[in-house]
């Protein structure tokens, strides 16, 4: 790897792990008339959408490549695959709970970050694209980072490089279908994720 890499996996690493704010302290009812709050927040919704897009881009590169475009018709390899899965349980409008589910957030992008060194060992020629959804993940954290610094809520501290093992397959094949299934899981969070941001602007 070379020194430029390994300095952009550092960046990155630095902005996206950065300290991350709970909302504790500051009641939801007041933050959802503050204007830099809403402004944070239309901001991460473009992001997300951003986000959403990268990821839809690489989705039809798997299917394109691998002819793996069907989730049903994948199923049965998926019980056999170690692939991560963030849940957002907290973020559903029935029980949105707003300082869980930005935690939920937050550890969900960890998760999917890692994963995404599957998807460019996989498509390595569409690594420039892999490397501009992880910088669009960074200022996607980076910019909660700072609003919430803006707001004085506490501060949570996670560390700045993720520990978690990347997953291992057996073949060529489940590799592809794993990549298929991070960038589906990953695609399903996003969608979550926007809807609770997009609940928060519209109290």
């Amino acid at each position: 790897m070379c020194f430029l890499t390994r300095g952009l996996a550092l960046l990155l690493g630095v902005l996206l792990w950065a300290p991350w704010q709970a909302l504790h302290g500051a009641p939801l009812t007041e933050l959802s008339g503050d204007e830099d709050f809403q402004l944070f927040l239309q901001r991460n919704l473009e992001f997300t959408r951003k986000i959403h897009g990268d990821v839809a881009a690489l989705q039809r590169v798997v299917c394109d490549t691998f002819q793996l475009c069907k989730e049903e018709e994948l199923l049965l390899v998926r019980q056999d695959l170690d692939v991560a899965q963030a849940l957002l349980e907290q973020c559903h409008k029935r029980t949105f709970q707003a300082e869980t589910c930005f935690s939920q957030i937050r550890a969900g992008l960890r998760i999917y970050h890692g994963s995404l060194a599957t998807i460019r060992d996989l498509l390595p020629g569409h690594a420039a694209l892999v490397e501009t959804l992880q910088l669009d993940m960074a200022n996607l954290s980076s910019n909660i980072q700072q609003q919430m610094e803006d707001l004085g809520l506490a501060t949570v501290t996670y560390p700045t490089e993720n520990q978690d093992p990347l997953p291992t397959f057996s073949s060529r094949f489940r590799h592809q279908v794993g990549g298929f299934f991070i960038l589906a899981n990953f695609q399903r969070f996003l969608e979550t994720a926007y809807r609770a941001l997009r609940h928060l602007a519209n109290l």
